[in-house]
């Protein structure tokens, strides 16, 4: 039996294959599918009513809308298939069990199911009145137009004043159908696990152990040998030296300030004991945890971060959590909020807490999670996941954010997040409507 992320793979290659235009290759992928779900007996429909084949069309839509009673899209191609058969009476009934799936609304938006397609009420009206119109029901077929009408005034631009005409004629009207080329795809998290993931990945240099390592490369492990005097010096070595690089907690006492805790060295802040100096956590696209005198400014904050990464030093803004470590990240643009930070941070054991995050340069204003999953709708917009956190980069409109995730920015509705202190178990089921 072949593994689901194999047939995921066949349904991603298949509905490329009908964007191509590739018929047959795409029915091979979708068939080689086990179990196939409604909506690849959907997709394969589609492709046959491409392929100029709406016999089997129809026993594919068939077999869609057994598994899915309420697929009322497809119950719409259903009722193509049968008008291309000129099975008219069966076209007029597929097309009213398409409107009665509908259950009063307007508009269906599959876009989050991965059918780039929004079914209008209007639109199923528009084919039972082509439907009407075969079967030589002409005033039954101009009610049905006067009805769409006067429900939905602003659509009579999109034609259904020229079909009034038309029928008022007794000239017939074809059926509206989903766009050619638009098949269900598979969600994109499911394709973002059919890479092969590096779950070490590659070695960053963090902090050094060697005083004068700035990071341009490594220096070997410097051994030391005991004098009967009771001084160390440098081993001898025999060519074969190993790094010494280390990630370690900031220690305090000894004789005085290293260079990990003091980078500034001499330019830095006051020389102070070390008693008077305290762990700032900064978390960037790791954490990295730095030994800072009380109170010290943003610039002496950022100056000790630009010795680990300096990177982020630049480009980031710094934000604070509160010592509890339950409330929201929350932006620090002045020294007035940094000494706030700084007296909040003495109530609590943990030291300063801060979040360097930024996006090109561009400060975070707030961060917010997501409650529902987003498909993009244009190339401007951004993907979202459920319980995905976002950097907020600024305020579009009333309706639309502009955010940070991941390396991408993009707007997305402001009605998908929440923001990050108020953040819940999302519930289940399809989010809102954008």
């Amino acid at each position: 039996m072949r593994s689901l992320g194999d047939q995921v793979r066949d349904w991603h290659l298949g509905a490329q294959a009908v964007a191509r235009g590739d018929w047959s290759s795409a029915l091979r992928l979708f068939s080689g599918i086990s179990e196939q779900p409604a909506r690849i007996r959907f997709n394969v429909g589609c492709v046959h009513l491409l392929a100029g084949d709406p016999e089997a069309a129809l026993r594919a839509f068939d077999q869609a809308v057994t598994k899915d009673p309420c697929m009322a899209v497809g119950f719409l191609q259903r009722g193509v298939a049968n008008f291309q058969l000129e099975r008219f009476q069966g076209a007029l009934s597929d097309f009213q069990l398409a409107l009665a799936q509908l259950r009063g609304n307007t508009v269906i938006d599959y876009t989050q199911l991965g059918l780039r397609f929004r079914l209008q009420a209007w639109e199923v009206l528009f084919n039972v009145a082509s439907a009407q119109c075969q079967l030589g029901l002409w005033t039954q077929a101009a009610d049905t137009l006067v009805e769409a009408i006067s429900k939905w005034p602003e659509r009579a631009q999109d034609g259904l004043d020229t079909a009034l005409k038309q029928v008022q004629k007794q000239a017939a009207l074809q059926p509206r159908q989903v766009p050619r080329g638009e098949v269900f795809r598979p969600p994109r998290r499911h394709l973002e696990h059919l890479q092969p993931v590096d779950f070490l990945g590659a070695a960053k240099v963090v902090v050094s152990a060697i005083p004068s390592d700035q990071h341009s490369g490594l220096q070997p492990q410097q051994g030391h040998q005991v004098e009967p005097s009771g001084k160390k010096t440098p081993a001898p070595t025999d060519g074969h030296t190993s790094p010494a690089l280390f990630h370690r907690p900031p220690v305090s006492g000894g004789p005085g300030p290293s260079a990990y805790e003091d980078p500034l060295g001499a330019g830095g802040a006051d020389a102070e004991g070390p008693e008077s100096s305290v762990t700032v956590t900064v978390q960037c696209a790791f954490t990295v945890a730095l030994k800072a005198p009380r109170g010290a400014d943003l610039s002496h904050l950022r100056a000790l971060l630009a010795q680990a990464l300096p990177h982020q030093a630049q480009q980031g803004q710094f934000s604070y959590r509160a010592p509890n470590d339950a409330g929201p990240w929350t932006p620090l643009p002045g020294e007035e909020q940094l000494q706030s930070a700084w007296r909040d941070a003495a109530l609590g054991p943990r030291g300063l807490q801060l979040q360097c995050r930024g996006a090109g340069g561009r400060p975070v204003l707030r961060q917010v999670v997501a409650q529902h999953d987003y498909l993009a709708q244009g190339p401007e917009d951004l993907d979202l996941r459920r319980g995905d956190v976002v950097d907020v980069l600024c305020e579009v409109d009333k309706a639309w954010l502009e955010g940070h995730l991941d390396g991408r920015i993009g707007i997305f509705p402001k009605c998908f997040v929440v923001a990050d202190s108020a953040c819940e178990e999302p519930p289940p089921g399809p989010g809102p409507q954008a």
